[in-house]
């Protein structure tokens, strides 16, 4: 099994490159004007050419209503939806049925009980990213470089699918893994040197992190560096 790693909030070709040569399953673009990272649905449809055949396109919206995903969806072409508002249960549903596309329903979280929310999601929701609940008076939802109590997620059905997202980086991926066993891993302002600025240096650490992971725990499924380099 192949350990999915998702590089989200690009903004460049170079950027977009560096993702995919280092192994990237999945690249992100998001949609939110208040972050660092959002993008016109145009600019990211001529990025996202470079992923076919290649990794997954995920468009990342927050409380977005449907004239707005439908723009997206048209322009981009993604192969997922990652809603990270405050969307319900019968908000995921439609917009499954609407696109005919898989979605992630993003959840922040701070203590067990927030994991608990995702209960009325399980069998809606394609698969989760629980991300670290932004400090009071953020106005972004992720992406804020910071991370939660992975021991929370001991809790979990060993049948969660999930990307564990906030704070990770190239110092502290290798103990991410260790601990949580995540089937997937999502990161953005760790591999950047500015908020919304992606570092090519910094994504190729990271990557080169997780390999150095792999190689510590044959046991662990990571990230096949040599066979998805190309």
């Amino acid at each position: 099994m192949v350990l999915d790693v998702k590089i989200c909030g690009l903004k460049t070709p170079e950027a977009v490159t560096a993702a995919l040569d280092g192994g990237a399953t999945h690249i992100g673009f998001i949609f939110f004007p208040k972050s660092p990272r959002h993008l016109a649905p145009a600019q990211a449809a001529r990025l996202r050419e470079a992923a076919r055949g290649r990794a997954k396109v995920v468009a990342v919206t927050v409380d977005t209503d449907d004239v707005a995903l439908d723009e997206i969806v048209a322009q981009l072409n993604p192969d997922m939806l990652q809603l990270h508002g405050h969307e319900t249960p019968e908000r995921v549903r439609d917009v499954k049925a609407r696109y005919g596309l898989p979605v992630m329903k993003a959840f922040a979280v701070r203590e067990a009980l927030d994991l608990a929310a995702i209960t009325p999601y399980r069998g809606i929701a394609d698969r989760f990213l629980f991300d670290a609940r932004p400090p009071k008076g953020a106005e972004l939802p992720g992406g804020n470089g910071i991370a939660f109590d992975w021991a929370l997620l001991d809790a979990l059905d060993a049948d969660v699918d999930y990307m564990l997202s906030g704070g990770l980086n190239a110092g502290n991926i290798a103990e991410a893994l260790l601990k949580t066993k995540a089937p997937g891993i999502d990161v953005s302002s760790g591999v950047e040197r500015a908020p919304g600025e992606k570092d090519v240096r910094l994504i190729e650490e990271f990557f080169q992190a997780i390999a150095r992971a792999d190689e510590k725990s044959s046991s662990r499924p990571c990230l096949n560096m040599t066979e998805r380099k190309r």
